[in-house]
């Protein structure tokens, strides 16, 4: 199979179920299913179902596995509980950004990488590269591995239909940004309760071979939970509008952690040299000369990826991500903008194809759940 036509193991269920498709990463992935529109508001009111199987999965094993990831990534991967994960980044020496991703703490020798799609086999081959010298195993367990997330505020409720109910008491007790292992529908599982679209939600890793029965499961649950698939375009407008990066967009190997708002990733209070450090660390104590940013249109016309953000006639930034928010109802963006024009309150305008439009610099996440009592933070 070509780099250009691979296919998650749910792939005829998505054609089964009328999806669109495009091409991501080198996946062909469902973009939608009905309207973008309505699978973003299902995510947002009840719980959407996505595949996420294009991800990457690489273990990390060995008794010097937390050494070597304090070495290859740059946050403090070695503090981490059993059970717990951390959002982290690997980048190159100069400091450029090769991917964000989330690490899951296995066992006290034993952790789970999980890149992006398009960086998966990149993030790999890194990690085997950086492990010279360090008594580890490095294993690309991608193509074993499917991940199917349930992302919205019904999503516990329905995970608890696909659970014994036993481990009932442990899924509610899980917290965010941790993972455990039980069973649903009978198979073997790490659930973490991690997200990326603002709402409470689980990702399932299971073995490829056990995706459909899973998938097919999760739809044929309780219909009082509104679970419904969702595809790649209700997950980016839902990222947005949470204010997530995303890789190629917000991040890359031309930007470096503390433009991008993730400075608080980058550990330099941990012994460990770790790749990058030496250009990292004197960054920490200067001001970006630009920042990312969140905008809000003042009328009704949306900023697209590429676009330049305009200052008295002069280019002084450009948008990465933009889009009409579906919850907000108005047209949100992240951008790179200059430091003297990233305050909040700031009024910008981005050129759409000619034509200035007046945005206004706000705070991010630009959409934020309200959490009820006893939800997990």
């Amino acid at each position: 199979m070509s780099e250009q036509s691979k296919h998650t193991a749910l792939y005829t269920r998505h054609a089964a179920h009328g999806a669109s498709f495009t091409d991501f990463g080198g996946w062909q992935m469902p973009l939608k299913y009905r309207s973008e529109l309505e699978e973003h508001h299902t995510v947002r009111r009840a719980a959407g179902l996505f595949d996420l199987s294009h991800m990457g999965e690489v273990l990390v094993s060995g008794p010097q596995a937390a050494a070597f990831l304090n070495y290859a990534l740059v946050s403090n991967l070695a503090v981490i509980a059993v059970g717990k994960a951390k959002y982290s980044l690997i980048c190159t020496a100069e400091g450029g950004v090769i991917d964000d991703l989330i690490t899951y703490r296995l066992a006290e020798d034993s952790f789970l990488v999980v890149p992006n799609a398009s960086n998966a086999g990149v993030v790999a081959e890194e990690l085997r590269q950086r492990a010279a010298g360090f008594d580890v195993a490095v294993e690309d367990q991608s193509d074993t591995t499917a991940l199917i997330a349930v992302q919205g505020p019904t999503a516990e409720a329905v995970l608890l239909e696909l659970a014994r109910p036993e481990d009932a008491g442990t899924i509610r007790a899980l917290k965010y940004y941790a993972a455990v292992e039980v069973e649903l529908v009978g198979l073997p599982v790490l659930l973490a309760r991690t997200g990326y679209t603002g709402e409470d939600g689980f990702e399932i890793f299971v073995g490829t071979s056990f995706a459909v029965r899973l998938w097919d499961a999760a739809l044929q649950a309780d219909g009082a939970h509104g679970l419904l698939p969702c595809g790649l375009a209700a997950r980016d407008s839902l990222r947005l509008e949470a204010g997530m990066p995303l890789y190629g967009h917000e991040l890359g190997l031309d930007t470096n952690p503390f433009e991008a708002g993730l400075g608080p990733v980058v550990s330099t209070k941990k012994t460990d040299d770790f790749v990058g450090r030496a250009v990292l660390e004197p960054l920490k104590a200067l001001e970006p000369a630009r920042r990312l940013v969140g905008l809000r249109a003042v009328g009704r016309r949306s900023a697209r990826a590429g676009y330049d953000v305009v200052v008295d006639g002069a280019a002084v930034g450009t948008v990465t991500s933009g889009l009409p928010s579906p919850t907000l109802g108005y047209p949100i963006a992240l951008a790179y903008v200059d430091a003297a024009h990233a305050a909040v309150g700031t009024e910008v305008q981005v050129d759409l194809r000619g034509r200035p439009e007046p945005f206004t610099v706000i705070p991010t996440p630009f959409y934020r759940r309200e959490k009820a009592a006893g939800t997990p933070q």
